[in-house]
């Protein structure tokens, strides 16, 4: 079976289970009375079931497995498959902890706590940035700052993704859009076991879609988001920057550049104005949109056309053939042109 074949069954693989078994997990939700309610911080008006990250957890597992079986990870070099390991685990790991708080709304410091200790884990197996590429002076060896960088990069993006999981689809199409552009630079970096992981995830969140978009059927959920957070950035650390070049250390945090800038944005807001980093408000990029007149669907479509943009300069970046990267950006392009004409059309 040709290698490529193995990254098209796992996004297929994927997507089907996600296809297939949201709607019982939606149901199950209904059932049980495990929804979300209207609040001051939420744009939804009704109760919302936001149990849709089991079913994105399964989906990646169980086609993560099955190109396993069909051998997909074979002949893995003892360090690589602890890696893959690491993030399996991991991704496990963060997962029960988004589902415990989706079920028991889990105090910020018990969450912040049991993230730290499954990325410490995830750094254990092999998930960690040991080096930094500075151009002029060349590979850095973290040493012992390898744990803490680890561990702030882990869950710095496992809770950015979950802020921004403020609107119908929002976090999917986002978590999406990354987890394909991150497929394809780390296939071009010859990292196909990453590229697996990264292709399964983004079946999971593009088939989520199907149910998440506006108006949307289901929510993620924490359990969602945090296992959406933790895989794109795992992938990143054992597909990218695990290379001892410049380009492939940066590629990461281009790709995932917006939740990244929003969720910083947002905090030196909050120190700024005296306030705990921690406390939730609207001053994310989705909530300032739509105070300033995008509806829903829209606010939603620019932010993807931003992670777009992004993505093609990440695959410029990595060497991507030009026209993919001009079709990629060009289509944020006109995204944001499409905004533009709106927002003067308001204003005349």
């Amino acid at each position: 079976m040709l290698p490529q074949i193995y990254h098209l069954i796992a996004f297929l693989v994927a997507a089907v289970v996600v296809l297939w078994t949201t709607p019982d997990v939606r149901n199950i939700g209904i059932k049980s009375g495990r929804v979300d309610q209207p609040g001051d911080r939420k744009v939804h008006q009704l109760p919302m079931v936001r149990l849709g990250g089991v079913s994105i957890f399964a989906g990646t597992i169980i086609s993560l497995m099955i190109v396993w079986w069909l051998g997909g990870f074979a002949n893995l070099p003892p360090d690589k498959e602890w890696q893959i390991w690491g993030v399996t685990l991991g991704g496990l790991g963060f997962f029960l902890i988004g589902l415990a708080d989706d079920l028991l709304n889990l105090s910020a410091f018990k969450r912040l706590l049991m993230q730290i200790v499954v990325a410490a884990g995830a750094w254990k197996a092999g998930v960690s940035i040991d080096f930094i590429s500075i151009p002029t002076v060349g590979i850095v060896d973290l040493d012992w700052l390898s744990l803490p960088i680890t561990i702030i990069w882990l869950v710095g993006m496992v809770n950015a993704i979950n802020w921004i999981d403020g609107l119908d689809g929002l976090a999917a199409g986002v978590s999406g859009i990354a987890a394909v552009v991150m497929l394809f630079v780390s296939l071009l970096m010859h990292q196909p076991e990453a590229a697996l992981i990264a292709a399964a995830l983004a079946g999971a969140s593009l088939g989520f879609l199907r149910y998440n978009f506006n108006p949307a059927q289901i929510f993620m959920g924490d359990g969602g988001s945090y296992f959406m957070g933790f895989t794109l950035a795992s992938v990143g650390v054992i597909g990218l920057v695990k290379i001892p070049a410049f380009t492939a250390v940066i590629l990461p945090y281009v790709i995932l550049a917006v939740p990244i800038v929003d969720m910083s944005a947002v905090i030196l807001a909050r120190i700024f104005r005296g306030e705990s980093p921690f406390v939730a408000d609207k001053r994310h990029l989705h909530h300032r949109l739509l105070k300033a007149g995008l509806s829903h669907r829209w606010t939603v479509l620019f932010i993807y056309s931003l992670t777009l943009w992004v993505g093609s300069l990440a695959l410029a970046i990595a060497g991507i053939p030009s026209g993919i990267v001009y079709a990629c950006g060009t289509t944020s392009l006109l995204g944001y042109a499409i905004w533009r004409v709106w927002k003067l059309s308001r204003q005349s």
